[in-house]
């Protein structure tokens, strides 16, 4: 079979991290994706940075630079045509990796270069006693005139009046409506979910750029101690991303002529075979339930049947892997059960190899670059998500060129189907009886109880959010599910209260 010249391919994958004593002798951020950059062309085996006609970038949360493609290709000594930024969202990598594919496909580029980083380490360290200034560039290019991605924030007013404004107090609410559709008792459902974290902490252990290589069991991930304080219950410590990394992961992707041309050995050509796109209803209150995710179902369908294979064709995974939920919703949605002998990462995750900002999901396509290349033929999928199960990006590789050439997401007809599947109105301020969905309760650094965030249904169908501020109310919500009981909510005209 001939290869159209057209196909784009992957041929470089780098992979860089810092962890100074000093911040201030920390990479800032640009530099040390500069390293990722760098290693990716070495990864390639034949120079192909200086004729990058494309910079794309991951959102930079740790420090913001108005165009960091533009930087990024100064200092690599690249003039890229075009530099593009990513919106916020996890999805970003694979979002962009698609969407370069397609430009690749149609002669809009010929080699692109698909990046991003972190520094949140440094930052954070930086703000201690005593305080470090860092020198970090504040150049004056304009702001990237490419932005791609939805902009829309996560949360409405509504759901952050009533502290629903993070992922480590979201993604909880996911995890209790797990459970209550599994019908576990809270110890049960503990162990399950240590156990399925525990695989993923087993392959941060063997993965060289980690930036936790302890291969922890069940017990040391659900057990609370002084170093794994409970952050939002039914989640400790270990269960949450870990967003405190200097990390950068870059790839290097170019049209199959431009690979031949620079030479690059075909031992090193990873080709994308598919993208898919999709979102949920956007906002959490809008969702049918929150123990599913079928706009997630949709990417997967479309990256599946784009790429002509099924889920049993696929050797391995690496699943956006944030929180547990957002594993146990991707392996709902392909069909996976929990003894399925293939990887579900390859990194470890976000909470243990590590969870820097908008960019894991490059470390995750680096990684699946480098298990496709060790394993021929075979076919590997990356899912990535944004916000709160919210935006979607899936994508499929091997290292066999696609028989049908690369086929891209259809974000419309996506976002058009999920339009279609049921949905719910968000009560806003509601009093009344209510029937308990999810719970989340918020613990202080001293490992108090703070607050609950409760997502209820009401008898006309809405969902309703709530809180509780009783200590006693939150101590019973981690010993016994509350989820399905029938209660009173209350409200002062801003915000709904559980009455006690």
């Amino acid at each position: 079979m001939t290869t159209d010249p057209r196909t784009p391919v992957i041929v470089g994958v780098g992979q860089a991290s810092q962890r100074p004593d000093d911040p201030a002798d920390a990479l800032e951020p640009v530099d040390l994706l500069a390293e990722a950059a760098r290693a990716a062309d070495t990864d390639a085996g034949h120079s192909l940075l200086a004729r990058v006609d494309a910079v794309a970038v991951a959102q930079i949360l740790s420090w913001r630079y108005p165009d960091p493609g533009a930087l990024l290709g100064r200092r690599l000594g690249a003039e890229p045509r075009t530099t593009i930024l990513s919106t916020v969202g996890g999805n970003s990598p694979q979002m962009l990796v698609t969407e370069c594919s397609r430009a690749i496909t149609q002669g809009q580029q010929d080699i692109a270069l698909v990046g991003g980083v972190e520094c949140m380490h440094s930052r954070w360290r930086a703000r201690r006693e005593p305080t470090t200034w860092l020198e970090w560039s504040k150049p004056d290019d304009p702001p990237c005139a490419e932005v791609w991605g939805n902009p829309a924030p996560g949360s409405t007013d509504d759901e952050m009046a009533h502290l629903a404004a993070a992922p480590v107090q979201v993604y909880p609410l996911f995890e209790t409506a797990l459970r209550a559709r599994a019908g576990d008792d809270v110890g049960t459902h503990q162990r399950r979910v240590a156990a399925l974290w525990a695989r993923f902490a087993g392959v941060a252990a063997d993965n060289p750029f980690a930036w936790s290589r302890t291969a922890y069991t069940p017990e040391e991930i659900a057990t609370v101690t002084a170093d794994n304080r409970m952050v939002t219950f039914p989640y400790t410590k270990r269960m949450c991303a870990n967003l405190g990394v200097d990390q950068a992961a870059a790839i290097i992707l170019c049209s199959y002529e431009a690979a031949r041309a620079a030479g690059v050995d075909d031992s090193r050509l990873v080709f994308p075979h598919a993208g898919g796109d999709g979102r949920e209803h956007y906002f959490i209150t809008e969702r049918e339930s929150l123990a599913t995710a079928p706009g997630l179902g949709i990417a997967l369908r479309q990256a599946m049947h784009g790429a002509g294979v099924g889920v049993d064709d696929i050797a391995r995974f690496d699943l956006y892997s944030c929180f547990p939920s957002a594993v146990e919703m991707a392996m709902d949605q392909l069909g996976l059960e929990a003894d399925d002998s293939r990887p579900l990462t390859l990194t470890g995750g976000l909470a243990f190899a590590g969870g820097p900002g908008n960019s894991y999901a490059n470390h995750a396509i680096a990684a699946m670059v480098e298990a496709c290349r060790a394993d021929p033929g075979s076919l590997g999928m990356v899912t990535a998500l944004g916000w709160y199960v919210t935006k979607h990006a899936v994508g499929i590789y091997s290292t066999t060129p696609p028989t049908r050439g690369f086929r891209n997401a259809d974000a419309d007809a996506a976002h058009a189907e999920i339009a279609r599947t049921p949905s719910r109105q968000p009560a806003g301020t509601y009093e009344g009886d209510a029937t308990i969905e999810a719970t989340a309760v918020i613990f202080d650094r001293d490992g108090a109880p703070s607050a609950a965030i409760l997502a209820a249904i009401t008898p006309d169908g809405r969902r309703a959010m709530a809180n509780s501020h009783d200590v006693e109310t939150m101590t019973e919500m981690t010993r016994t599910p509350w989820e399905g009981r029938t209660v009173e909510l209350t409200s002062d005209g801003t915000t709904n209260a559980l009455r006690s």
